[in-house]
């Protein structure tokens, strides 16, 4: 089967490359200008320096070079996941589409798996998520990653168009729980983040990982999710990972909101609308999540991290 990869950022170029050891990919990028640069040079110099692309991708702007796909990767934003996919609807029609970003939508609190629904009702969709870093993945380095697909038998087929080398999936139909482990843990990360920047150290960050664990399970089985789900590569997997590695953009915010310094421009953070969104759903159903609904205080500039720290360290005493 046929791939193309909707988006051409770090992680999207990251799987185009493992990919196409599998056969030819098209790697599709929204500005030309980029696409022709990327093509010319066979190197994503702006998003995955010096990683060459093999010959087996051909980079494009032309949305109708994507048409002859069987299978498309969606590597865009979670909130720009609904607009991408609204202006190449007629594209996209009654093909598979894998999601593979990560997060829940702020004006709806849907996460990707629904929105490819809702704007593209004849399509077959899927979820790629797991602990991953678009430059290991690129520079053909061991990945584990979570397959999940309402359709087990598309599951099946997908598991099997997609695994590479280096690029190992685990299938599951559980759609909610890998959504939800994904996004979650992007908020958690944030916070630990903002742990070590203000230089509480690993203690702390070790606290903040295993509660914000909990209240991942908490809102994630409210929501329908299956417990397994979340103790494996979507959920646990992904949330060590982010919570540890300054390669994690959520990470590096929250060391930045710790340390009070402006964080990079341009970069995607998307535990930030995550956790807004986690919050408002939170309060809204009555749920205990202080973490989570700190971390947004946090990213709205609502609360300092010092008040953060104090708010959350005067919590009542409870069980664990």
């Amino acid at each position: 089967m046929s791939v193309a990869v909707l988006g051409a950022g770090a992680f999207g170029t990251a799987l185009a490359i493992s990919l196409a050891g599998n056969g030819f990919v098209t790697l599709w990028a929204r500005s030309a200008e980029h696409a022709s640069r990327m093509e010319k040079s066979r190197e994503n110099s702006a998003r995955l320096p010096n990683v060459p692309l093999p010959p087996a991708i051909s980079v494009t702007s032309d949305i109708t070079d994507v048409e002859a796909a069987d299978i498309v990767l969606l590597a865009v934003p979670m909130q720009k996941l609904r607009e991408a996919l609204t202006e190449h609807a007629s594209n996209l029609a009654g093909k598979t589409l894998v999601a593979c970003c990560k997060g829940i939508e702020l004006t709806t609190g849907l996460g990707p798996i629904s929105v490819v629904r809702q704007t593209i009702p004849n399509s077959r969709p899927a979820l790629l998520t797991g602990p991953s870093f678009a430059d290991d993945i690129a520079r053909g380095l061991p990945t584990a990653l979570t397959l999940a697909c309402g359709d087990a038998d598309l599951g099946r087929t997908l598991q099997t168009e997609l695994t590479t080398a280096n690029l190992r999936l685990y299938r599951t139909t559980d759609v909610i729980g890998a959504e939800l482990g994904g996004a979650l843990k992007n908020v958690i990360a944030i916070g630990c983040g903002a742990a070590i920047g203000a230089g509480l150290g690993d203690s702390a960050r070790a606290a903040l990982l295993t509660r914000g664990f909990a209240e991942m399970q908490r809102f994630a089985l409210m929501r329908g999710a299956k417990t397994d789900t979340l103790m494996g590569l979507s959920g646990l997997g992904d949330l060590v990972l982010t919570c540890s590695s300054e390669l994690s953009r959520n990470f590096r915010f929250g060391l930045c909101l710790g340390q009070n310094r402006p964080f990079e421009t341009h970069t995607t953070v998307e535990g930030v609308a995550t956790a807004r969104a986690m919050a408002e759903i939170a309060v809204a159903e009555g749920l205990d999540m202080p973490i989570s609904v700190t971390v947004a205080d946090l990213s709205r500039g609502t609360y300092s991290v010092p008040q953060a720290i104090q708010s959350l360290l005067n919590r009542p005493l409870k069980e664990e």
